[in-house]
């Protein structure tokens, strides 16, 4: 099992989301959901999808979006194929996806 990173404690009061197989090593994510100023915390086998990372942290942050609306970006940057593991995306231990909706929306 990979230790928890540092980051996994700030701001969250939510439980730990496991995504993919929970016996094998695990990479801790924190996915961060501007529109809502909350964070989720995920644990998730290195070889799943970015998009069940995506879907389990809409579940929980924003329930009842409609998933195509949104976006996960990885450094800065739109994850632009979401059946790709966490791995081949990039991620490592400690990474921090940013999850937004598509398109800009006005101020009000």
């Amino acid at each position: 099992m990979t230790s928890i990173p540092f980051v996994q404690s700030l701001r969250t009061t939510r439980d730990v989301i496991r995504v993919g197989d929970a016996n094998g090593a695990a990479l801790y994510v924190r996915v961060e959901v501007p529109d809502v100023w909350d964070v989720v915390r995920v644990a998730a086998s290195p070889d799943a999808s970015v998009q069940s990372v995506k879907s389990a942290a809409l579940a929980e942050l924003v329930p009842g979006a409609e998933e195509r609306a949104w976006v996960i970006k990885l450094r800065g940057f739109e994850v632009l194929d979401e059946s790709r593991s966490l791995t081949q995306a990039g991620a490592v231990n400690g990474t921090i996806f940013l999850l937004t909706h598509r398109r800009r929306r006005a101020v009000k």
